[in-house]
């Protein structure tokens, strides 16, 4: 990962943009769409700057003019200056999707926003919001963390009831959670299980769309040493990971998988 992604709350916060044109013009709509208030100089309590200069040296100087104050700043079209870059960006509000290349082309970027566009139902949003809404009811219903990350996934899994890909999703989570039980344990809608999968390469971009997949979303991933880091940083980051020379013999509640090393034959 070469850059580490955050999204910033600028609802009332001072963003500085230096410069003007329609570069700046376009940073200036982002930061209002996030609520922010533009300032074309350093003030106290700024949060962010951007550098819209089309001088390199002039922008370079006041960059720096920026950073002195203690900002993190964006020089457009020049990502060897910068602290971030912004990324292209799918909003279904709540829900934002930003698509990064760390400043190695806009135009990727781009096209994989249009690409992520062209799939997302304008109904995400409310899918979200009710999400959001019925914390509280989740909790009741499986005060375990837990037992309710299992529910949800299983709920939000393509063809679950809240598939985020369906747009009529957000008025299935009243049922969703009418048809659970308070304090009902989660693995007993999804029970323990144990996925192997045995890798033809240590390079992720080999890695099939089912192993992808269950790499998304697996809690315990059991892995042959010989199991390369670049194919372990596709699983999700709060995924126990262990090694193992074989598949357990027992797994906890919840999705287990195991990964073979490249080459290696199936278990015993």
């Amino acid at each position: 990962m070469h850059q580490f992604p955050i999204f910033l709350s600028l609802a009332g916060r001072a963003v500085v943009i230096v410069g003007t044109g329609a570069a700046a013009e376009a940073k200036g709509r982002l930061v209002a769409r996030a609520g922010g208030r533009v300032v074309s100089a350093w003030e106290p309590g700024a949060t962010i700057g951007f550098v819209a200069i089309e001088d390199e040296e002039a922008a370079r100087a006041a960059a720096e003019a920026l950073r002195a104050h203690g900002l993190l700043v964006n020089v457009v079209d020049r990502p060897h200056l910068c602290d971030f870059t912004t990324p292209a960006i799918v909003e279904r509000a709540p829900v934002t999707i930003a698509v990064g290349t760390g400043g190695a082309s806009a135009g990727l970027a781009k096209a994989i926003r249009q690409r992520i566009e062209a799939l997302l139902p304008e109904g995400l949003g409310a899918l979200a919001a009710a999400l959001r809404a019925a914390r509280a009811a989740m909790t009741e219903r499986w005060p375990a963390a837990a037992d309710r990350r299992r529910a949800i996934d299983a709920a939000l899994a393509e063809g679950g009831l809240l598939d985020p890909l369906d747009e009529r999703a957000a008025e299935r989570v009243e049922a969703w959670l009418a048809s659970a039980k308070p304090g009902e344990r989660a693995d007993a809608q999804a029970p323990a299980r144990l996925e192997i999968l045995l890798l033809a390469s240590n390079d992720p971009d080999a890695l099939t769309l089912r192993a992808a997949r269950l790499l998304g979303q697996a809690d315990f991933i059991f892995h042959h040493p010989a199991v390369a880091p670049a194919i372990l940083t596709r699983a999700r980051a709060d995924a126990v990971r262990t090694e193992a020379e074989a598949p357990p013999a027992d797994v906890p509640p919840g999705l287990s998988l195991w990964l073979g090393a490249p080459g290696a034959s199936g278990p015993a």
